[in-house]
């Protein structure tokens, strides 16, 4: 599968299939977190649909990918290693344990657990396709 840009998909389509996966509306956090120095963003399409999206960014040690957001773990592969191969060090991926396709894909390009945690919340929270979450955000922000 051929990667692109992050940067060259409308934000409409990236913003949208975000809102599938998190249970906030964060448009303006999404955009400020795409476009930030020294993230990296690359995106796959399938039949024209938005199929997988994702960002790279360095963090204290390595480079972290999330979020990683996709329709199949193909089209998941396809974009962690356009943005594993984007630059040097070690890389970081956060997967949601419920997401057996990620598990597996992280275990594919040999990762391994160094922490767990778990996402509580008070109150309602809309649904969120967990099936299309093969790396989260991030841990650091909430």
């Amino acid at each position: 599968m051929l990667t692109v840009p992050l940067a060259n998909v409308p934000f409409e389509l990236v913003a949208k299939e975000d809102a599938a996966v998190f249970p906030a509306n964060r448009p303006g956090f999404l955009r400020a977190w795409t476009g930030a120095k020294g993230h990296i963003g690359r995106a796959v399409f399938d039949s024209g649909q938005l199929a997988a999206w994702g960002v790279i960014r360095p963090c204290r040690r390595g480079r972290k990918i999330g979020p990683l957001v996709a329709h199949s773990r193909a089209a998941a592969k396809a974009v962690f290693a356009a943005l594993a191969q984007s630059g040097q060090g070690e890389v970081f991926l956060d997967v949601p344990q419920p997401n057996r396709a990620a598990v597996e894909l992280a275990e594919a390009h040999g990762l391994a657990p160094v922490f767990e945690t778990a996402r509580m919340y008070t109150g309602p929270v809309r649904p969120v396709d967990l099936q299309r979450v093969f790396g989260v955000t991030t841990f650091e922000l909430g």
